[in-house]
């Protein structure tokens, strides 16, 4: 018999115990051994850095997704072009974090030889956590830079405008230092798509207007996505400054359809996504030695700043995910109250238990 936490309780549980069950669930809607257990890692890691409308929230999701076809269980990716530094695949509706962690293996030696390869990836499904991926560049001594859009979704209008036209658009950046690795992980947006669900679907609201009506009116209420016509989430810098978070969008549109020819201009397709991954090997521009010197030097110069906060530090992007990483590696995963519930009817379909707490 299987029992659920409370909805109130974030109960803890092993990390190898939720990886296990995800990747059983995954194999048993037609995910095969080895995507199943990328995809499952990847989403554990999501929850293990924090990011938990960015881990297991998404699995609910994905195995919809497998049910109905929307992303494909079966093949691989198409290599549509190929020059020595750079690729651009067809992801034929697959698993995004098994494209990107095969892109990944593809693109580590390639910025080994060459200083710089990037991948394009037009057609996969959604990605997931993107600073999952920063921690295996930075850990190859590698300088990472990951964006993603969504082709077949909206939810954030131009500056001036109160129409969506592109999503949260997520950038990210990591590389490495001898103080640890530096993680940086935002949107063009000021929220994301899955927090403005999670408090739609928990009835509750943002601390502060971040998104708009139909109107233009700023408002904390995510139910304006659920009215017609729709809201939509605020770019980054608001109604004040939201240029910067429009251009920030623009800029991810351009490395993302842009670069792999097929995204807004295209028919819709379902949830998914347009891929763009580089990778810099310091060793071909000034050294690693170097690289380490100078980014040592700002990080300490940030992190030994006065603070504007008696008794508080400056943290840098990634710090305080890592180290929660590490705690909960040792302590338990835990679990937003929300996600097993979700994934209880294919754990019943499956004749599998949910993880028992710790």
């Amino acid at each position: 018999m299987m029992h659920t936490q409370p909805s109130t309780v974030r109960a803890a549980f092993r990390s190898d115990d939720l990886l296990g069950f995800a990747t059983q669930l995954l194999n048993g809607a037609g995910l095969d051994a080895h995507k199943s257990s990328v995809v499952a890692r990847t989403l554990v890691e999501g929850d293990l850095l924090g990011h938990d409308t960015h881990g297991l929230a998404l699995l609910a999701g994905y195995l919809k997704e497998l049910e109905s076809g929307g992303m494909q269980s079966q093949g691989s990716y198409r290599i549509m072009r190929d020059k020595p530094a750079t690729q651009m695949w067809d992801g034929m509706r697959l698993p995004g974090p098994w494209l990107i962690d095969q892109g990944l293996d593809v693109l580590i030696p390639r910025a080994r030889e060459l200083g710089v390869a990037s991948l394009a990836i037009r057609r996969s499904h959604h990605i997931a956590c993107l600073a999952v991926y920063l921690m295996r560049a930075a850990k190859a001594g590698m300088l990472m830079v990951l964006a993603s859009s969504d082709p077949a979704s909206a939810s954030v209008a131009p500056y001036g405008g109160t129409q969506a036209v592109m999503t949260p658009n997520p950038i990210a950046m990591g590389f490495p230092t001898s103080r640890g690795d530096v993680l940086i992980d935002i949107s063009a947006s000021i929220t994301t798509n899955g927090m403005s669900n999670r408090k739609a679907a928990a009835g509750e609201k943002f601390a502060e207007n971040w998104l708009m009506d139909a109107q233009g009116n700023p408002t904390n209420d995510p139910n304006v996505f659920a009215q017609q016509p729709p809201g939509t989430i605020l770019p980054v810098g608001g109604l004040s400054y939201g240029h910067k978070g429009f251009g920030l969008g623009l800029m991810v549109e351009a490395l993302t359809g842009g670069l792999a020819g097929w995204g807004r201009a295209d028919p819709k397709e379902g949830w998914g996504a347009t891929v763009h991954i580089t990778l810099y090997d310091p060793d071909a521009f000034g050294g690693q030695s170097d690289f380490l010197r100078q980014m040592d030097h700002l990080v300490g110069s940030c992190i030994n700043n006065v603070p504007r906060i008696a008794g508080s530090k400056v943290r840098l992007p990634g710090q305080a995910g890592l180290a929660l990483r590490a705690q909960q590696l040792e302590q338990g995963v835990r679990l937003h109250p929300a996600i097993l519930p979700a994934l209880a009817p294919f754990a019943t379909r499956l004749s599998l238990d949910l993880p028992v707490a710790l």
